[in-house]
């Protein structure tokens, strides 16, 4: 007999210790929801955090496969028994929820349901989700439900929890925000610091040549030769500043994630498309991830702009004791020597520098009408 509750404390706790080690929003109800459906041995279980439209902002499944999920179509409405939880913030413990008068159907994919147990989850009087399970894995009473008063109880718990964890990603998630904006805002300060004089002494320059040009052609080459001199400056203040913004999300998450995620926008805002694989890599030191990271930018939107690449793929992999940066496109590319005389065009000059900067070099293989492939090679991970 004492051996139950002890087993059964045991569940609660790593079930909420899984809660805590997260904070993503996502994460946090993917665990949630894995950890209810363990916790109680249900076949089902989803929890719906609700938009301000009638719909779902997020519902997360458990129990349901990939395929039968995307078979099933869009995100549900907020009617029936989920409107109920998130309206009148009770919980429904049904025999068989098909037979509630408040049932309104499913679409044809969607599993067969019968017991059911289901309740808000709540931030005071604030109503965050809809936390339900369905199909008990268990022998059912005689025209009863399988779920009991005692797992009410322990979903109840749970979901107290799941409320803290929930609002505690939330919060973690706004942060982020505000982090991103305020060095959005110092960069913009710094832009405007570091550039701002260059370009005001390079305007009256360029005016003083222009004004030159017919009378004192010597003069004016001289006036021109000190506007490149100041666009130089200026392009180099420029990079240090930037130089200096390390990511927020990089500090947080680490370099694969933060090339995982930027990847992703690429991909959906450009008709290209932009794929990432990693192998093997480890967390490496600081200034080489955002080496690496950098680099991969700048690859990314020579790429992206200049080449009419239809494809672009990056790899991030372990290769002996270093990790190998890949960037690789379709397009047009171009002559790398020709391109090296010209200077800092396409960044091919900041990249070197880069990778140089952290004990790591730096590959660039073209040929026009050939694509373009750039590697960077760091000395950790």
């Amino acid at each position: 007999m004492s051996q139950g509750p002890r087993s059964g404390l045991a569940a609660v706790s790593s079930a909420l210790l899984a809660m805590s080690r997260h904070l993503e929003v996502r994460d946090v109800l993917k665990t949630i929801v894995a950890s209810a459906r363990e916790l109680l041995d249900a076949q089902y279980a989803a929890l719906g955090v609700p938009d301000d439209h009638g719909g779902f902002a997020q519902f997360v499944v458990d129990g349901v496969g990939e395929e039968q999920w995307k078979a099933i179509g869009p995100l549900p409405r907020q009617h029936g028994i989920l409107a109920a939880m998130l309206q009148e913030a009770r919980p429904e413990r049904l025999a068989d929820v098909r037979e509630d008068p408040r049932f309104e159907g499913w679409p044809s994919a969607h599993p067969e349901m019968s017991d059911f147990l289901g309740l808000p989850v709540r931030d005071g009087d604030e109503v965050l989700g809809a936390l339900f399970l369905a199909n008990k894995n268990c022998g059912r009473p005689q025209g009863g439900c399988g779920f009991t008063e005692d797992d009410e109880e322990l979903l109840s718990i749970l979901a107290q929890h799941a409320a803290i964890a929930l609002t505690n990603a939330r919060l973690y998630e706004r942060s982020r925000e505000l982090t991103i904006a305020e060095e959005r805002s110092r960069l913009a300060h710094e832009l405007h610091d570091a550039v701002s004089q260059k370009l005001f002494s390079l305007r009256l320059t360029a005016q003083a040549a222009t004004a030159l040009v017919d009378r004192d052609p010597a003069r004016a080459k001289g006036e021109l030769q000190q506007v490149a001199a100041l666009a130089a400056e200026a392009a180099d203040e420029l990079r240090a500043a930037v130089v200096e913004l390390r990511p927020a999300a990089l500090d947080e998450d680490g370099l694969v994630a933060t090339l995982r995620t930027h990847i992703q926008v690429l991909d959906r805002a450009h008709t290209a498309r932009v794929t990432f694989t990693s192998q093997g890599v480890r967390a490496l030191p600081a200034a080489q991830e955002e080496a690496l990271l950098r680099v991969a930018q700048e690859a990314l939107h020579n790429a992206l702009r200049h080449s009419g690449a239809q494809r672009v793929e990056v790899s991030l992999v372990k290769r002996g004791p270093g990790t190998v940066l890949r960037v690789t496109d379709d397009g047009g590319g171009f002559d790398p020597t020709t391109v090296r005389r010209a200077g800092r065009h396409l960044g091919l000059v900041s990249m070197r520098d880069r990778a140089g900067g952290v004990g790591g070099r730096l590959t660039v293989e073209s040929a026009p009408g050939k694509g373009t492939t750039i590697e960077m090679e760091a000395p950790g991970g």
